[in-house]
């Protein structure tokens, strides 16, 4: 009796030991690559600038892809998270990293008027010839959104004024189809203007922009564009 009570014990005290022995090694063992990579997107969503760089020091690694193929750069773009987003581009996470729908962080910040994103990818490298899923630059877009200091750091940085994209328009084109002529988009066409950009250029159907103008009444972008050359010839 005596010889299984004291088995009993050093078994018990062995699977202590055990337990133990595994929580130790548990605590110890490094987190696998995939773990590190999905808690990068998840503090880049959250807009954690500091669980950023904690996790890139980790291991994670920065351009890793996500849901629809998206970086965590660009995860941190679509919610505009500016210091997650600066933190991932100062650790070389790639601007121009396309998702499943060809956005990229360069592309989402310039279409969404994220200005400040925006300009970090500029400043890292942002292939201004890009284009997205409708063929069209960043300034498309922001021509089309009123996003008046999106156009003038673009049209600074130097993206094509007079792109066209699959809709077959312009950005002048489209701050005037899709716009409702109010101050902004004037404002977007006087800097269109100001940057070279063709008012001769007609969409696919050979309308052109003082047309498409007169058409909807706009008559300060029409005013704009009489004087920048339009209707002549």
């Amino acid at each position: 009796m005596r010889v299984r009570s004291r088995n009993m014990s050093m078994g018990r005290r062995s699977l202590r030991g055990w337990v133990v022995l595994s929580m130790l090694m548990g605590m110890v063992m490094p987190v696998s690559a995939a773990s590190l990579d999905e808690r990068l997107h998840r503090a880049a969503e959250k807009g954690d600038a500091s669980a950023v760089r904690t996790l890139l020091g980790q291991g994670a690694q920065v351009d890793a892809r996500g849901a629809a193929k998206a970086t965590p750069l660009l995860v941190a773009t679509h919610r505009n998270h500016v210091e997650a987003a600066l933190a991932l581009i100062q650790a070389g996470a790639d601007v121009n990293a396309k998702d499943a729908i060809q956005d990229s962080p360069y592309l989402y910040a310039g279409a969404r008027g994220h200005l400040e994103i925006l300009r970090a990818t500029l400043a890292a490298g942002a292939d201004l010839k890009s284009t997205n899923r409708y063929g069209g630059t960043a300034l498309i877009p922001a021509a089309e959104r009123g996003h008046v200091e999106t156009v003038a750091t673009l049209i600074a940085a130097g993206v094509d004024v007079d792109h066209v994209n699959n809709l077959q328009w312009t950005a002048l084109l489209e701050a005037i189809i899709l716009a409702d002529g109010g101050p902004r988009h004037v404002e977007i066409v006087r800097q269109l203007l100001a940057a070279g950009a063709d008012v001769t250029l007609p969409d696919g159907e050979g309308v052109t922009p003082l047309q498409h103008a007169r058409q909807r009444g706009y008559r300060e972008i029409e005013t704009l564009l009489l004087a920048a050359g339009a209707g002549q010839g």
